[in-house]
């Protein structure tokens, strides 16, 4: 298809006819990121991203859904009727959610963790990733490989632990993951240090977090404390560096062989061809995974043609998987909708029942927290201009509750220098980002 590139900083005209706009923002830049990181820290709230669950997870919702939902808006009003909304921000199943919901606009989630699984499993198991064939549902971030199939045969599921315990850079690099696969059954996504912060027991303990995460490379994806806000810094400290003295990098040219695994490039292939395109999309459950809520966005995988999207019915996932995915489906969607109201006992209650803070801090503590994050990221949250002046009012008043002001938590490396970064990663000298 023919294309023509073009470059605008007013949205409506940008969204204007639009068959499909990809939404990729994060609103509040690093400065929110920061505070999504350290306010929770000073009350023992340890986490290596922040951008799905937990504090950080649910915040970066209620700042970036004020924003879509204004895109959505432009949407309605300016695009092409029956536009699709191709989302591809954190926290992606907060953010189709309110899309879905209240947006008013068809909408799909968009992942490449699922992807990322397929060549980890092949890894372990010495196998390609081409020739593996796998069914991987659940909600975004945790999805379960409940089959695997390898040039057609099934691989058990006792193999792939077998493999990833037996892997050298697997074992070191994926505790938690290989933890709940043992009890479990199912290997699962996202990456260790993603996995880690969604549920109740791998950084309850700042003595015990250390156990489950490895600090000996620069990937910040196993664990480490902020690791994630680390990575994203030091990319701001090269981009302003290198861009700033014009050293651009080499420009990436539009080929077959350089096209990217994302879906987004296959989807709308497949609506405007008709060529069918089988990937693994965030869409409203209904049906889909039957023990999990009709209303829950899941992640299941589909086919797409210019039909738009099937989802074929997968049935239960195993208990055990789906009470995993449960206790995070509540958390989305009262965050989602905290975020679309700006119900500021929405957000409480959505942080309360976050599996990781309710096992590190008590409800006067959460109600404390959320006070704090609204105030420190006012000027991102819109909806909650009535709550922030009563968080700010008993702020003022006291008492407070004792936190650990400035505590860096129990696994926090220090922020790179674009020259530090040249040494450490020759092959690379822009450090990933």
């Amino acid at each position: 298809l023919k294309a023509k590139v073009s470059s605008t900083l007013n949205r409506r005209t940008a969204l204007r006819g639009a068959n499909y706009v990809f939404c990729v923002v994060r609103t509040g830049g690093l400065e929110a990121f920061t505070h999504d990181i350290d306010i929770p820290l000073k009350y023992g709230i340890d986490q290596c991203v922040g951008d799905t669950l937990c504090a950080g997870g649910i915040m970066y919702g209620q700042r970036g859904i004020a924003v879509l939902l204004d895109i959505c808006k432009d949407i309605r009003e300016v695009a092409a009727p029956n536009c699709l909304l191709l989302n591809y921000a954190n926290p992606m199943a907060m953010m189709t959610w309110a899309a879905s919901v209240y947006g008013g606009v068809r909408c799909v989630g968009l992942c490449h963790g699922v992807q990322g699984g397929i060549h980890e499993i092949a890894r372990a198991i010495g196998a390609s990733a081409k020739d593996l064939d796998v069914i991987c549902v659940g909600i975004n971030h945790q999805t379960w490989f409940t089959e695997v199939k390898h040039n057609g045969v099934d691989v058990p599921m006792d193999r792939i632990l077998a493999g990833f315990e037996n892997h050298p850079e697997a074992a070191r690099d994926e505790k938690v993951r290989i933890d709940m696969m043992r009890r479990f059954g199912y290997f699962s996504t996202e990456s260790n240090g993603h996995l880690s912060e969604y549920l109740p027991w791998y950084r309850k303990r700042p003595a015990e977090i250390k156990k489950w995460i490895d600090t000996s490379t620069n990937a910040w994806i196993h664990g480490e404390t902020g690791g994630y806000l680390r990575y994203v810094t030091e990319g701001r400290h090269w981009f302003e560096e290198e861009f700033g003295e014009g050293r651009l990098p080499a420009t990436l040219e539009f080929t077959a062989e350089n096209r990217s695994p994302e879906h987004g490039s296959y989807i709308l292939e497949a609506m405007e061809t008709g060529r069918v395109y089988r990937g693994f999309f965030n869409l409203v459950n209904r049906n889909t995974i039957s023990n999990l809520p009709a209303d829950a966005i899941i992640e299941a995988p589909g086919f797409v043609d210019r039909f738009g999207f099937n989802m074929p019915q997968f049935g239960d996932l195993p208990l055990g998987c789906a009470a995993v995915c449960n206790a995070s489906i509540s958390v989305q969607r009262m965050g989602a909708h905290a975020a679309a109201t700006g119900d500021i006992n929405l957000l409480r209650q959505a942080m309360l029942m976050d599996p990781l803070v309710s096992a590190v801090c008590n409800p006067p503590e959460v109600w404390q927290l959320v006070d704090e994050m609204l105030v420190a990221q006012a000027e991102w949250l819109p909806q909650y201009s009535e709550a922030i002046k009563g968080a700010k009012a008993r702020l003022a008043k006291g008492p407070l509750i004792k936190t650990k002001a400035g505590y860096k938590g129990a696994a926090r490396k220090k922020i790179r220098t674009t020259a530090e970064i040249r040494a450490q990663e020759k092959g690379n000298p822009r450090g990933g980002h």
